[in-house]
């Protein structure tokens, strides 16, 4: 009898790792994997792209809100890779870039933003058998998802990954920046208004700052058959 289908929920600190868990467990279970965060950093590169912020974080708030309508926010699969798309077209590089790293905290932290890609989020995990990872997903978009994970890491030890992740795309970064805007974005997703970051009461605490992926993997395999099985 095959088991029947959930949501998983993966929250915790920027680079911490959640994404790659998150991406790694939706393969082996056969579920589908969702990226939030991939969402606020689309909404941000287009709020750059259209003129609706400036480099130091001022936010046209009023024009970004109403043109929400006309952001479609989508992923695709290629070669194996799952890919943002923005209006039908790949972002996913431009979104991953220090430029749009150093504003997606100001653009998430919008109200309105929040409440269309919580919508969002929602209407994808209709059918359940969904790994989302991002900030607030065990606590505001899927609150009774049956398996919630927080991750965490120091943040030396998710600036080094950031890092190596950059330079390694042959981006131009130092690592007392990248360490300066994890700093940054801790600060401002646990002290934002709506939906801050946090642990959900029932979720389960990982700190994998010294866990391979393989045993990280094995982890969320044992608590995943343990609640379905």
């Amino acid at each position: 009898m095959e088991n029947k289908k959930i949501i998983i929920a993966i929250d915790g600190y920027s680079s911490s790792g959640k994404s790659t868990m998150a991406r790694r467990l939706a393969s082996e279970i056969g579920y589908r994997y969702i990226d939030s965060g991939a969402m606020y950093r689309a909404v941000t590169l287009y709020a750059m792209r259209n003129g609706l912020i400036t480099p130091d974080g001022t936010v046209d708030k009023e024009h970004l809100v109403n043109a929400l309508k006309n952001i479609a926010i989508d992923f695709k699969v290629d070669d194996g890779k799952q890919l943002t798309t923005l209006n039908g077209e790949v972002v996913e590089s431009e979104i991953r870039s220090m430029d749009v790293s150093n504003l997606v905290s100001i653009i998430a932290a919008i109200p309105e933003v929040r409440h269309d890609l919580v919508a969002k989020q929602q209407a994808l995990g209709n059918s359940k058998g969904i790994v989302m990872d991002g900030r607030d997903i065990g606590t505001t978009v899927f609150p009774d998802a049956e398996m919630k994970i927080f991750v965490d890491a120091s943040p030396e030890t998710r600036a080094i990954r950031r890092y190596r992740e950059l330079t390694e795309k042959g981006q131009s970064t130092t690592f007392e920046e990248v360490l300066a805007n994890v700093v940054k974005r801790d600060h401002l997703d646990r002290t934002r208004e709506e939906s801050p970051l946090k642990c959900a009461d029932d979720a389960i605490k990982i700190d994998n700052s010294n866990m391979t992926p393989d045993e990280q993997n094995k982890l969320l395999m044992d608590i995943f058959r343990k609640i379905t099985c």
